[in-house]
């Protein structure tokens, strides 16, 4: 994890470590080749939750989170293409959007079923971060 990423989420709370065979079960499962930043993050935190920035709150959830709740949510049959990784706790969920051959992070509302409604939040795992910190 760089130096950016840790002032980013110096006011959350961080896991111990995912392994790699963790992070690799879940991408067979998911179908998704996760951006190496997020790979980076997870191998140093396995998720972590808490403020980040002045105005954002975050729960990145752990490997052992991410199939059993985009399964409960029928990720693939309502929003097919996310896989969902984080939340803000207060009705925004967060996915890497698979649909592109470069994998971006989308915002999308945790109640909706309409692929439409998700935004672009990050072209990478790090300016997502950053961009949840200046808000």
């Amino acid at each position: 994890m760089n130096e950016q990423v840790k002032k980013l989420i110096k006011s959350m709370d961080i896991n111990p470590p995912a392994s790699e065979k963790g992070i690799s079960d879940v991408e067979l499962e998911m179908g998704i080749n996760f951006p190496v930043q997020y790979k980076e993050f997870m191998l140093e935190s396995n998720g972590a939750e808490g403020r980040i920035g002045e105005n954002s709150y975050l729960a990145i959830w752990s490997v052992e989170e991410i199939v059993p709740l985009n399964k409960d949510a029928k990720v693939e049959e309502f929003t097919p293409g996310l896989v969902f990784f984080a939340s803000d706790g207060g009705g925004m969920a967060y996915a890497f959007d698979k649909r592109e051959e470069n994998v971006s992070i989308v915002e999308i509302p945790d109640d909706s079923i309409h692929i439409e409604d998700a935004k672009l939040i990050g072209k990478t795992f790090n300016e997502f971060l950053q961009n949840l910190y200046n808000v």
